[in-house]
């Protein structure tokens, strides 16, 4: 009797979902084809383990298995002593492929399911370094990065220049094998090919075969102006090289803006701290104030308190959402003299009075 998918990976008809999950990967490991090139016995091992794990991992793939795919807790062979595979049994194999997915339609698979699907490569970021005066004007800088682009030789074939990809012997170009397993017919990705439907029998030398090799490249990031620290810039289609025909990944570009010595940023908004005289706070008066497009005269109310915040319009960071330009903020520090001359003290004395 052919041993269940349960003793193929060694666990028990009870067994949970860590427990298979913890089984498979031992397996998967201890049978490689990368591991064991050459050993047919350990390739045909491996098929089978990836067969259980893919039928066992899911619960109404196992749920089905354990209703119609044992008799006294063995694998057996359908009525008659004949593998049944769904997959011949016309509109019947599409009902029970409803039930069994993957189980009841493995004999349609193997028979011409999709290969490998194109895979969009993935993004790449990196980082790019700005003045605070940079930040706020926009500026264009160089980015260089390294990528996984195609082959320069092969063209990301991964095969020898003047030589190709042939049809795998395997599978036929299908990219999917199928075999019985008690009353299914279970297909699974071919191991020759890994599901591509084609080999490489001459590797091209540069890349090794895998139509891939690390670059260099440098791009040219135009950075509008009033970006943050940690704005992100994507260049769509700068990432890393697809595989199977898949679309480029994006290059994200996160700006680091150096702190001003000037500014403190929230928002859109600038704040800058503006030292006030005792007498100017307290009586009124006209302070200077910087700002990113020049010095403004600001007039500081009669009795303003320290830390006191003074708004000048339209005159801050440039808005990444939209027209227009936040505001600076002026805080208003009183600087307190820490010598003063007689005139002066009989002055604050008398103030002093005055307050009290």
């Amino acid at each position: 009797m052919p041993e269940t998918l349960y003793e193929t990976l060694g666990v028990k008809k009870a067994a949970s979902a860590d427990e298979i999950k913890k089984a498979y990967r031992k397996l998967a490991r201890q049978y490689h084809p990368d591991t064991n090139q050459g050993d047919k016995a350990a390739e045909e091992r491996f098929k089978q383990v990836q067969t259980a794990y893919d039928v066992l991992s899911d619960p109404e793939k196992r749920k089905a298995y354990d209703r119609f795919g044992s008799t006294n807790g063995r694998g057996a062979p359908g009525p008659g002593g004949v593998n049944v595979d769904f997959g011949d049994l016309g509109d019947l194999g599409d009902i029970l492929g409803g039930i069994f997915g993957n189980l009841g339609g493995a004999a349609r698979g193997a028979r011409g399911r999709a290969r490998t699907q194109p895979v969009r490569g993935a993004d790449v970021e990196t980082e790019v370094r700005l003045s605070f005066e940079d930040s706020l004007r926009g500026a264009e800088a160089k980015v260089p990065v390294e990528l996984t682009v195609a082959c320069s030789q092969c063209g990301g074939t991964g095969a020898e220049p003047g030589t190709a990809p042939v049809i795998c012997p395997e599978c036929n170009g299908r990219g999917v094998i199928s075999e019985s397993q008690g009353l299914f017919a279970l297909s699974q990705p071919c191991p020759r090919c890994r599901g591509n439907g084609t080999v490489i029998e001459k590797p091209c030398a540069k890349c090794h075969g895998s139509g891939r090799e690390r670059r260099r490249r440098t791009f040219t990031v135009k950075i509008k102006p009033g970006v943050k620290d940690g704005t992100k810039i994507r260049l769509k289609g700068k990432g890393e090289a697809g595989q199977h025909g898949g679309p480029n990944g994006d290059l994200i570009v996160v700006t680091r803006v150096e702190a001003s010595a000037t500014y403190e940023r929230r928002g859109d908004d600038l704040i800058v701290q503006v030292p006030v005289s005792f007498p100017t706070a307290a009586l009124g008066g006209k302070v200077d104030v910087p700002t990113p497009e020049g010095t403004v005269s600001l007039t500081i109310p009669a009795g303003s308190e320290d830390g006191k915040l003074l708004r000048i319009k339209g005159r801050g960071a440039p808005k990444l959402s939209g027209s227009g330009k936040g505001d600076v903020l002026a805080r208003v520090r009183i600087q307190v003299p820490k010598r003063v001359n007689k005139k002066e003290r009989e002055l604050l004395e008398e103030l002093q009075k005055g307050v009290g």
